[in-house]
């Protein structure tokens, strides 16, 4: 059986249906939870966030099944339990990340820590569970930190990642596309093969330029479009925001050529946002209010949302081990 594990089980990768493969519950840096001004109480996290994934579940009714790729990593307010009641009360299928955003958000403990300890880490949280939950990571979170350029606990968290999931066959997704030339030497040293490895933000507006997309697409890794709807036609744009067309037309590029098989799609939107007031009006439902219309817009037919949003995230989340402990 395909398995893929969930916060509240491992299932079927059939049972997936629709994918939103890097989103957030709610994202913060360290102690962000320390902070008094954006200090929220678990009665309105939950109040922010259930009706966002209710509405979710509704719109991904065609598809039979709504799935929830969490990206938050360990030390980013990363809290299982609230998953599970989440899942629970929802019935989106929640994965949740080991892992880590970026070499800048681990803590001290995690900083000193070798590959050797980071690996073992990982495979525990996936193949035992997380903490004391029971409930297991399904995918891996690797980053480079921030300045864009990988740096050396960025490359030591990569190495343990590549290891971890040779052995647990969880696939890995990343934050950021840039500086990727480190990365692809460290999976091709750990003889991961680059299909296992989800090479996000690709479609951020301030990583345009920085990204070499050919050798990504050489080495047979996937490239995540994952910040749709990060707009800079919204009353308040992010930093990384990008004209809404430019990013269409990017990702219609990579459909129109025949690399359907290689891309994902998400909105890394964030339900509740932790230690920041985050991006006003933008959801995981942007993928169905705005992504889907522009693409049906511009041509693109049914076969190949269902490519994008259920088979190749279904291939991509199905635990695939290569080698044993």
């Amino acid at each position: 059986m395909t398995r893929v594990n969930t916060v509240l089980g491992t299932i079927s990768a059939s049972e997936l249906g629709f994918v939103a493969i890097h989103e957030h519950i709610g994202y913060g840096m360290p102690g962000c939870e320390l902070d008094s001004k954006w200090w929220k109480t678990p009665e309105q996290r939950y109040e922010e966030t259930v009706p966002k994934l209710r509405q979710f579940h509704e719109n991904t009714k065609p598809w039979g099944a709504a799935t929830f790729v969490e990206a938050t990593g360990i030390c980013n307010g990363r809290d299982i339990d609230y998953y599970k009641s989440l899942s629970d009360k929802t019935g989106v299928h929640i994965v949740a990340s080991t892992g880590f955003v970026g070499g800048d958000t681990a803590l001290p403990f995690f900083e000193r820590a070798s590959v050797e300890y980071l690996t073992d880490h990982f495979i525990h949280e996936i193949e035992v569970g997380i903490g004391g939950t029971g409930a297991k990571a399904g995918i891996i979170k690797v980053g480079v930190s921030r300045g864009f350029k990988m740096k050396e606990l960025d490359l030591r968290i990569y190495r343990a990642a590549a290891r971890a999931s040779r052995i647990t066959g969880a696939p890995i997704f990343t934050h950021l596309a840039v500086d990727s030339a480190p990365a692809l030497n460290i999976f091709a040293e750990e003889r991961l093969p680059c299909h296992r490895v989800l090479f996000g933000h690709a479609d951020d507006g301030v990583s345009q330029g920085l990204i070499n997309e050919k050798a990504l697409l050489d080495a047979g890794a996937r490239i995540g479009f994952d910040t749709f709807g990060y707009d800079l036609e919204l009353p308040d744009p992010p930093f990384w925001g990008r004209h809404r067309q430019e990013r269409l037309h990017h990702f219609l590029r990579f459909l129109r050529s025949g690399l359907t098989k290689q891309v994902l799609a998400s909105a890394d939107a964030n339900c509740s946002p932790l230690g920041w007031p985050g991006v006003k009006g933008h959801t995981v439902n942007y993928l169905f209010e705005q992504l889907i219309p522009d693409l049906h817009a511009e041509g693109i037919d049914d076969s190949v949302i269902d490519q994008l949003f259920v088979h190749n995230a279904a291939e991509f989340l199905t635990l695939t081990p290569i080698s044993h402990h």
